[in-house]
């Protein structure tokens, strides 16, 4: 064979190669490749639902301690993270003339029970003279219809009898006027006594201090928190959780509370309580959720994640989340067949945090679902079924 036509055909066969190369590389790899995906089967299972949500620790209980009255400070008996039980003396303010009040009292208050037995001697007194007066006056008017008497004498002791029951009744009147005065003084005695009492400020409950806010020396005014406390029994965590994913929540949930600076370490609680107020800004409403036991560690004003876990779903079909697609205004999944994937719009249930999703109809226990694709699907589009897509697994 001649050197041009042993030529010829060598580059034909070299052309050949080369383009049988290209072709197989567009198969492989090419737009023309199959599309290569990660498919799940369909198990039949339970979803249990959830609700994830941020909150803070804080103090169902908290008080404030301070003065009913102005005043002076003499002392502060405790300080921030000090427990104290109630009744605990906490501080105490300069009484100022309080005592010398009482002492005045004291003395008025002696000098009224005096007044007092005086009044009710009078009073014995005025109505014997007027048990005297009215045997006076009888023997008279028998002496005046036997005419032993003189008119006038008989007139005369029935107004002696009728001026000793106005000395009665006068007598009366001056003993309920020295109880009543000695009633007056012994409640403004009381009155004094309490205020002084108030300027002794003690724990209202048992708890923890956890704000000092005046010193000693400082004047404070009525209603101003010299001390602040909380009960530690009472904590429970303010969560926030998204309006959108709220649905089912409610008082009696169990949940879950894990503290930021004890990662891992579950707390076991339950809502105590769904506020009915929303905040509208962050569009979030707010739970109370309760520790089955008090907090052993951890702050109060600490951030804490918190789980709440919804009643379960009945037994079905279950898939993962990311198997979900949207395809003109339908919610489906692309499910396999004969002839490849075929998008069948499904109805779906339960959604639990970890992506699991109760699917109510549309595919059957054992169906085989695309789950991730490199490229977006079509119907009976050529794929690849493969254990992992660009760092996902199936």
């Amino acid at each position: 064979m001649k050197p041009a036509v042993m030529r010829r055909w060598l580059l034909t066969a070299l052309a050949l190669v080369v383009l049988g190369a290209f072709a197989l590389a567009l198969l492989r790899s090419g737009p023309l490749a199959p599309i290569r995906v990660t498919v799940h089967t369909v198990a039949e299972g339970v979803v249990t639902p959830g609700l994830f949500g941020i909150g803070t620790v804080e103090a169902q209980r908290s008080y404030a301690v301070g003065p009913t009255a102005p005043g002076r400070l003499l002392s502060v008996e405790a300080d921030v993270g000090d427990p104290v039980r109630r009744g605990q003396v906490l501080a105490r303010l300069d009484p100022v003339d309080l005592d010398a009040r009482v002492a005045a009292l004291d003395a008025s208050l002696a000098r009224a029970r005096n007044a007092v037995v005086a009044a009710e001697a009078q009073q014995r007194d005025a109505r014997a003279r007027a048990e005297v007066a009215a045997i006076e006056a009888r023997r008279y008017d028998t002496l005046g219809e036997r005419r032993f008497v003189s008119p006038s004498a008989v007139e005369a002791h029935r107004q002696a009898h009728t001026s000793a029951r106005a000395g009665v009744d006068a007598a009366a009147a001056s003993t309920a006027a020295a109880r009543d005065d000695l009633v007056r003084l012994e409640a403004e005695r009381a009155a004094v006594l309490a205020q002084r009492a108030n300027l002794v400020l003690v724990a209202p409950e048992d708890g923890v201090v956890t704000a000092r806010q005046a010193e000693p020396g400082n004047t404070v005014v009525a209603g101003q928190a010299v001390l602040q406390m909380i009960d530690p029994t009472s904590l429970w965590v303010r969560t926030r959780i998204d309006q959108h994913r709220a649905t089912g929540l409610a008082e009696g949930l169990d949940a879950r509370i894990e503290l930021r600076s004890h990662a891992g370490e579950a707390h076991m609680g339950k809502v105590v309580r769904v506020e009915l107020l929303s905040d509208p800004v962050t569009e979030e409403r707010i739970a109370r959720v309760r520790c089955d036991r008090a907090f052993k560690e951890g702050s109060v004003g600490e951030m804490a994640e918190v789980t709440i876990h919804l009643p379960a779903s009945d037994r079905g079909p279950v898939i993962p989340n990311a198997a979900l697609r949207h395809r003109n205004g339908q919610v489906g999944v692309w499910r396999l067949g004969d002839g490849g994937p075929h998008f069948v719009a499904v109805s779906t249930g339960a959604e639990s945090l970890d992506g699991e999703v109760r699917v109510v109809s549309g595919l059957a226990v054992g169906d085989a679902v695309v789950v991730h694709a490199e490229r977006p699907l079509a119907d009976g589009a050529r794929i690849r079924v493969v254990d992992a897509l660009s760092g996902l697994t199936r």
